[in-house]
């Protein structure tokens, strides 16, 4: 019965230590913010006032809805979502 338990416990260890190797992929936009992407899209980070000033007064704007306040304006190409008045996602239409 030791035995037994000796080896689940040396199996579990294994198990836990096997899944710290794991790496992470950092999606953040960091330095990036108030850049455009490869499309010409905002980036995530960009305030209203910038995408604005960059790309014109849009062809329509949504009010915010839900809590955070998600908006949304749209272009001729592509829409914008913002929470606050933060980009959060750009998408080509």
């Amino acid at each position: 019965m030791a035995k037994v338990i000796t080896k689940l416990v040396f199996a579990l260890s294994l198990g836990i230590a096997m899944g710290a190797g794991a790496q992470n992929l950092d999606m953040s936009s960091g330095d990036r913010a108030g850049t455009f992407d490869q499309a010409g899209k905002p980036t995530r980070g960009m305030s209203q006032a910038s995408v604005e000033a960059n790309f014109g007064t849009p062809q329509s704007m949504r009010d915010a809805v839900g809590d955070p306040p998600i908006s949304r304006w749209e272009y001729a190409s592509f829409v914008v979502f913002f929470e606050y008045d933060k980009v959060i996602h750009a998408v080509s239409k």
